[in-house]
C-alpha cells in the first residue's frame, strides 16, 4: 500500500473563486455577453463551486474542499470530502466536450465518486 499525503496532493488555497460572478468581472472590466467572452468556462467553473458551496451551507453538510493538480498540469476542478469519502467534479460548459479525467487521480483515489457537471445536468446537484 502506498503511503499517500493529502495535505501535498489535495490543496485548499491555490484557486481564487468568487461567491459572486459579478464581482469577478468588475475586477477584469468584463461584461459582455457570453457569446462574446473567451472565459465562458472559467465563468461556469467557478459559478458551480459558488454554488455547490451555497448549497452545502444551507443543507447544512460540512465538506472538505479540494483541488488537485500535479506538477504536469493534470487538474480536477474541484473534490469534496466528507466522511473519508470523496467526490470530484469537473465542470465543462460544453455539453459535448467529454471531461479527461487524470488517470493518476484515479489511480491515487479509486474509491472517488467522479462527476462531469454541465447545463444540461447541474440542476441534479443544487435541488
Amino acid at each position: 500500500m502506498i503511503e499517500r499525503n493529502l495535505r501535498n496532493e489535495l490543496k485548499t488555497a491555490r484557486k481564487i473563486y468568487f461567491y459572486d460572478n459579478g464581482v469577478r468581472n468588475a475586477l477584469i472590466n468584463n461584461f459582455n455577453d457570453l457569446a462574446l467572452r473567451d472565459d465562458t468556462g472559467a465563468l461556469w467553473e467557478n459559478w458551480m463551486i459558488s454554488e455547490l458551496v451555497k448549497k452545502r451551507s444551507y443543507d447544512r453538510q460540512f465538506v472538505n474542499r479540494y483541488f488537485w493538480r500535479t506538477t504536469q498540469q493534470q487538474e480536477i476542478d474541484y473534490i469534496e470530502e466528507a466522511d473519508g469519502h470523496f467526490t470530484a467534479y469537473e465542470f465543462k460548459w460544453n455539453p459535448k466536450k467529454k471531461a479527461k479525467i487524470s488517470q493518476t487521480f484515479l489511480k491515487a483515489y479509486p474509491n472517488t465518486e467522479m462527476l462531469t457537471v454541465n447545463p444540461d445536468n447541474f440542476y441534479t446537484l443544487l435541488l
